[in-house]
């Protein structure tokens, strides 16, 4: 079993509280060494633009050009995307970013990547918002552009949405054949099978029952395209609160002034809040199904803290050990 972690970034408003950009940043940063020194295995920033639930004017610190900073700010965690949105940048330019970021990384970068959702995000920033079966489609050829530019000398790709003709990638990724590549979304006729064609990993967001019946999807996805269904690494993101209910409240409330959502929306995103305990239980749940790798997010991380308590809690009870590099 793995943990990962998501770093504050502004998206759900967790920085609002920072008025300087620049301190935002050296937030982020610290969190990213804390979570390094604690022991977990990732981080992962999201790739949007806009405050969600609706677009503030508060502060989001772009995915990749953050990444490359937090490459050159940390030394072993992994640095990872949940996810990238495939229609932000054509999947020739992705792929020679993330080679960059691998190599200045010295091989710690996880590819995740989506087809995208939010509408809002795209029209605002002038992207046209194709209909879900052509972003899947534009998904699917992106997957194959970007593992030809990461493993071929010159690429050359005859696509419906994206050609290339002996497209040159130098440098290559660190890590061979090439970086891991997550594919979100739990799609059961097309996203699933991409995963079972093309990813290295899937990750689900939902509750038991669901996530049991995404993985029996896949298992079917993976049976017919001929993959080895346990070759493909089973992830889980989810938001927790660790503390007593008084605790519990205290982060809650704090998030509802900060961002003017109401209690009971911020409290939908977190089911797995309580003591270390109650928290381990959960992802033991989940690891029956054959989840292995679970990314945190807690709303909270920018009080600094969060991360190394969280780690010296539930860790054990993981059966892994705060401050120690997950194998």
């Amino acid at each position: 079993m793995k943990i990962g972690v998501f770093l504050p970034q502004g998206w759900r408003m967790d920085l609002a509280d920072i008025r300087d950009p620049v301190e935002k940043y050296e937030t982020m940063s610290r969190c990213a060494n804390e979570a390094e020194q604690a022991g977990f295995d990732a981080l992962f920033l999201y790739d949007h633009f806009h405050t969600v639930p609706t677009p503030q004017l508060e502060a989001v610190f772009e995915c990749w050009t953050s990444l490359a900073a937090l490459a050159r700010d940390t030394s072993t965690i992994r640095l990872g995307q949940m996810v990238t949105c495939n229609s932000y940048r054509p999947p020739s330019l992705l792929a020679k970013m993330a080679s960059c970021i691998d190599v200045m990384s010295r091989g710690r970068l996880i590819l995740g990547i989506g087809a995208g959702w939010y509408q809002h995000e795209y029209e605002a920033y002038g992207y046209e918002y194709p209909e879900t079966p052509d972003r899947l489609r534009m998904l699917r050829e992106s997957l194959q552009v970007i593992k030809a530019m990461w493993t071929e000398d010159e690429a050359t790709f005859d696509g419906r949405f994206y050609k290339l003709r002996g497209a040159i990638n130098e440098p290559k990724p660190v890590q061979k054949p090439h970086p891991p590549i997550w594919i979100g979304g739990g799609g059961e006729k097309v996203t699933l099978k991409l995963v079972a064609q093309h990813g290295d990993a899937c990750n689900f967001n939902a509750d038991v029952a669901t996530v049991r019946h995404k993985l029996e999807v896949l298992r079917e996805h993976c049976a017919t395209v001929g993959r080895d269904y346990d070759s493909v690494l089973k992830t889980l993101e989810f938001y927790t609160i660790l503390g007593d209910k008084r605790e519990v409240d205290r982060v809650v409330a704090d998030h509802a002034r900060r961002t003017g959502q109401d209690e009971s929306y911020i409290r939908s995103w977190h089911p797995l809040h309580g003591d270390a305990e109650r928290i381990a239980e959960i992802i033991h749940e989940y690891a029956e199904l054959g989840i292995t790798y679970f990314i945190v997010n807690v709303p909270n991380a920018a009080e600094g803290g969060v991360f190394s308590r969280f780690a010296a809690e539930v860790f054990p009870r993981l059966g892994l050990e705060a401050g120690v590099k997950q194998a």
